[in-house]
């Protein structure tokens, strides 16, 4: 059996409704509040916005959140011990911010994966690479000039040559320098 309370107007119209019953409980209103016992707001909901006044929000879904549009919070975390995911299946996933974005990752890697290119662009600073060693895996490999190149045996030693473009490739190194446009590497 279903409880209403309704609240209208001078005029008889509906202002606010509560119903409760079986199936659930349903609020009308211009404005919908919830509070702890002592007076500190937990939830609210208008036209406008929905505030979450509680210290943390938690998503309990297998499925997590979904925001149709843009998400402003200062603090995005994922439970102690477990993994923390922010994803877009079909279109991009932006982090903007006026005085910079930090990823950090204290205790493991950061690791960053991509289908196609990936661009690391600073408009008027520059890019530091600090560790103690640098890999450049998978380069294309040019092929050293017969002059350069030993009597026959294979090198082991080579040299990083950058294109007029900036691409980067290998080439065996020599006595003198060996980097030549060659192979279509540059192009």
């Amino acid at each position: 059996r279903n409880v209403s309370v309704n609240i209208v107007n001078s005029n008889n119209q509906l202002l606010t409704q509560l119903v409760t019953g079986s199936s659930g409980f349903k609020a009308r209103g211009k404005l919908f509040e919830v509070r702890s016992s002592a007076g500190k707001l937990l939830f609210s909901a208008d036209e406008q916005e929905v505030v979450v006044g509680a210290e943390r929000l938690r998503v309990m879904g297998a499925e997590g959140a979904v925001f149709s549009k843009s998400l402003e919070t200062p603090h995005v975390r994922a439970e102690p011990f477990k993994e923390l995911r922010l994803e877009s299946p079909t279109r991009s996933l932006l982090m903007d911010a006026p005085k910079g974005v930090e990823v950090l990752a204290e205790a493991g890697d950061i690791r960053a994966i991509c289908r196609n290119e990936l661009r690391l662009e600073s408009k008027d600073g520059e890019i530091s690479l600090d560790a103690r060693r640098i890999r450049l895996m998978r380069l294309p490999e040019g092929r050293a000039s017969t002059s350069s190149s030993s009597s026959g045996t294979r090198q082991t030693v080579y040299e990083v040559c950058v294109c007029p473009n900036g691409r980067l490739f290998l080439s065996q190194a020599g006595t003198g320098s060996t980097c030549q446009i060659s192979d279509g590497i540059c192009q």
